[in-house]
């Protein structure tokens, strides 16, 4: 058995997203950034296949592809709100890592189980990140669900997607608390 560890318990029993909206600058270093990345590639991973990528976005490539979610919201006809709130996700940010899901052939390994691996991805490097100090918040949204933005903005081959964004960096207040899950109310116990 692990040793136990109380202060990693306590840590995800406390855990809260930073809304991306309220970090800033400075975002992680390349340096400071790589053992939250080391660590969030710690995941199951059934049948060893790595189903999943990293792209870290830094400012240039943040502001590049705002500029082609605002364009790609025009091109789907979707309201102003919609584009707007796309946009900021991208300009505003300092640094987001894309967490790609990237499924491999497989006969033993269904493509869910690799596409849950993706997710498990993002909720590691959340956690890593928060774990280390920085504010950081997972977000999706359309732009990570169209296909043309993905491919453009990102690269992404077929069979590829976003399985959510990462932003991380310094927080400017403290998250808000929210309600949280009632265990009792969403568990079940089977004796048999």
């Amino acid at each position: 058995m692990p040793a136990p560890n109380p202060q990693a318990l306590d840590f995800l029993l406390t855990r809260r997203s930073r809304p991306a909206k309220t970090l800033t600058a400075p975002a992680p270093s390349r340096e400071e950034l790589r053992p939250l990345l080391t660590a969030a590639l710690r995941v199951p991973d059934h049948g060893k296949l790595e189903p999943w990528r990293l792209i870290v976005l830094e400012k240039p490539a943040l502001a590049r592809l705002a500029g082609l979610a605002g364009a790609r919201a025009e091109a789907l006809g979707l309201d102003a709100a919609k584009r707007d709130k796309a946009v900021a996700q991208f300009r505003d940010a300092d640094l987001a890592v894309a967490v790609i899901s990237s499924p491999k052939a497989s006969d033993k390994v269904p493509r869910i189980e690799q596409i849950h691996s993706a997710a498990c991805v993002c909720l590691s490097l959340l956690n890593a990140a928060l774990a280390s100090g920085w504010g950081a918040n997972w977000l999706s949204g359309w732009a990570s669900h169209d296909a043309e933005f993905c491919r453009e903005g990102l690269g992404l081959k077929d069979g590829e997607s976003v399985a959510g964004f990462i932003h991380i960096g310094t927080e400017t207040k403290p998250a808000p608390e929210r309600p949280r899950p009632e265990v009792d109310a969403l568990t079940e116990w089977r004796e048999a």
